[in-house]
């Protein structure tokens, strides 16, 4: 069975993934569909994305990047959404955006040479979850001496795991696996958050995106604590969208969407319970 990494943990991860090399000769660009010959579809808002990625994009266009790329079509004067679906692991910008399939990925973070990145359009953090009433209703911090023999669960190589070694917690971590193939198996943060239900851990600390989703989705009344002031460590990322380096006119374009829609992309963001935070690292509240 072919394994795909769980690329939004794995790219997020300090942009670890091990993505090939695109030749430079695939960059060029001739006279295309859109805008100062660059081959961006001016009818259609041609999208890159995984076809089993809750809550980001989901072939059913259950994900709030589905909502989201519906949004960006209404706004642009798009006639409708297509979608080129590659799972979002290895060689996933050289198979969609960078073979002009598709002109967007609406989820990228920020500072992954990969892609050409618009303005960031929501800021997000690695969390920690577990429940109310169990002991730890004040820790806030991976440093706590509170969570000392509490059994964490982490996905191995996020930056939260390097914090839990540093702290001296790694005999009582639980690793989850990096890589998982979603359209086969469910989500790591649908199996971390059900895990600490049955207490087979005792708090969940992952990227706050699926963090919030599922932690809503199978018990809203559990705490998520946002890790963005950790004293070391990256927890914070911003997320942008991604496009090819040559579309300038379109990034233009994109960026004049978030600017002026950054309150209806807030509003779907928050209903997929995304913990949002400013740069001063604030929650963002609707």
């Amino acid at each position: 069975m072919m394994q795909r990494a769980n690329f939004r943990q794995y790219r997020i991860a300090a942009f670890i993934a091990a993505m090939l090399a695109v030749p430079s000769a695939a960059l060029a660009q001739s006279a295309g569909l859109g805008a100062a010959g660059e081959l961006v579809d001016p009818d259609i808002l041609r999208v890159c994305a995984d076809p089993s990625n809750m809550p980001f994009s989901d072939q059913s266009g259950k994900g709030f990047e589905n909502k989201l790329a519906e949004l960006v079509a209404a706004k642009t004067g798009r006639k409708s959404v297509a979608y080129t679906w590659y799972p979002m692991a290895t060689g996933f910008v050289r198979n969609t955006l960078r073979s002009n399939h598709c002109d967007i990925i609406m989820g990228y973070a920020q500072g992954d040479d990969l892609v050409q990145n618009t303005n960031a359009y929501y800021r997000s953090t690695y969390v920690m979850v577990y429940r109310k009433g169990a002991g730890l209703d004040d820790v806030v911090s991976i440093e706590d001496k509170t969570l000392a023999g509490k059994k964490i669960g982490v996905v191995a190589g996020t930056p939260p795991a390097a914090n839990l070694a540093k702290a001296g917690y790694m005999r009582s971590v639980v690793p989850y696996p990096l890589m998982v193939d979603t359209r086969l198996a469910p989500s790591m943060a649908d199996v971390m958050i059900k895990d600490l239900m049955k207490g087979t851990i005792d708090v969940a600390i992952l990227w706050g995106p699926m963090a919030g989703y599922y932690a809503h989705e199978i018990n809203p009344d559990l705490a998520v604590v946002s890790l963005a002031k950790e004293k070391s460590g990256h927890m914070a990322y911003r997320i942008t969208m991604g496009v090819r380096p040559s579309d300038q006119e379109w990034k233009r374009t994109l960026n004049k969407v978030i600017k002026e829609n950054q309150p209806e992309i807030n509003r779907i963001l928050g209903e997929y319970h995304v913990p949002l935070i400013d740069e001063n690292d604030k929650p963002i509240t609707q």
